[in-house]
């Protein structure tokens, strides 16, 4: 089976993911591979960051700083400037982590998604590396304690998983409100680390979001190709109680995981998820300690060479972020 998918041409900036028309000339498109996935069309419509490290199922990455080679931003990708939307520049690095999360502009005055709230958890921090021991203290996550944050992991090259997350991130963002919500991302690299997984929670529970994502790249041998959409189990542990936030989390990662299929090409992991693409897990402090319906997405394997080219595209990019946004729009709207 390819896992590579069809060059669809990007999304045009301020074109409505939801007048996109699901026509069988794009359908015809998708590898024959994928035609296995009419239930994640039937599902998705037409329409934490608490990852990393052990978080993962077959992940190698670890909370120690990333390769020399790859530094704090990394190298960029062929494509990552030329392609990168304007204006997603992060700010300055503050001295002291922020308490408050970095929100959006105003959302625009109308659209399907007025008066909705997204929150976006941009996984990991750029600066993380530097701060060893701050990302290496424990905290609760209900089921047990685990580590504040972690590095993420890098493509061979040493290209950062916080430079794709943060990149995506302002894409979604972008699309979002171009929908009419308003948008809060947990971080916007403007801050020397985190937060914490237990923040990222926290900001999402705060801002009463009526969805939040956490995005991530996973950091798994070669070759272990594809996405996966990771959904919240039942918990009730302490300060975790996922119990009202399982079956809206498993709706939202469904209608991700079916428009993330149509928007890329790509096809679901072929080493978690059993093919289904979508994984439930009851580790993860972003999701445990999460009061509003919340997934976290693997877009790909920085590990895998072929994933990794698509990691580094910004056209790739684009598409991965439009079926995120898709799918959130569906969701929301019912």
């Amino acid at each position: 089976m390819s896992y590579t998918g069809p060059d669809f041409d990007p999304p045009q900036p301020r074109r409505s993911p939801l007048r996109r028309p699901l026509t069988v000339a794009i359908a015809a498109l998708v590898p024959g591979a994928l035609l296995g996935w009419g239930v994640y069309a039937a599902v998705g419509g037409p329409d934490d960051g608490g990852g990393g490290g052990a978080d993962r199922a077959g992940s190698v990455r670890t909370s120690s700083p990333a390769p020399s080679s790859g530094g704090p931003a990394g190298p960029a990708s062929p494509t990552d400037d030329a392609t990168s939307p304007a204006g997603t520049s992060p700010s300055a690095t503050t001295a002291e982590p922020s308490p408050s999360e970095s929100t959006s502009a105003p959302a625009a005055a109308s659209g399907p998604l007025k008066g909705k709230v997204v929150v976006i958890d941009p996984g990991h921090n750029p600066g993380n590396f530097r701060h060893a021991s701050e990302i290496n203290r424990k905290v609760n996550v209900g089921t047990h304690w685990k580590e504040c944050d972690t590095t993420g992991t890098a493509t061979d090259a040493g290209w950062p998983e916080a430079k794709f997350t943060l990149d995506v991130a302002h894409r979604l963002r972008t699309l979002l409100e171009e929908q009419g919500a308003t948008v809060r991302l947990t971080q916007d690299a403007d801050r020397p680390y985190g937060p914490c997984v237990d923040e990222r929670a926290r900001i999402g529970n705060e801002a009463e979001a009526d969805a939040a994502i956490s995005i991530h790249a996973d950091g798994s041998g070669a070759g272990n190709r594809g996405f996966h959409v990771i959904l919240p189990g039942p918990v009730h542990d302490g300060a975790a109680d996922t119990r009202a936030i399982v079956a809206p989390s498993a709706e939202l990662g469904r209608r991700i995981a079916g428009n993330f299929v149509r928007a890329t090409g790509s096809a679901p992991s072929n080493y978690v998820g059993g093919g289904t693409g979508l994984v439930t897990r009851t580790d993860l402090g972003g999701l445990n300690l999460s009061t509003v319906p919340k997934v976290f997405v693997e877009c790909g394997n920085m590990r895998d060479s072929a994933d990794a080219a698509l990691l580094t595209s910004g056209t790739w990019r684009q598409k991965a972020a439009q079926g995120m946004s898709e799918g959130i729009v569906g969701f929301l709207r019912g």
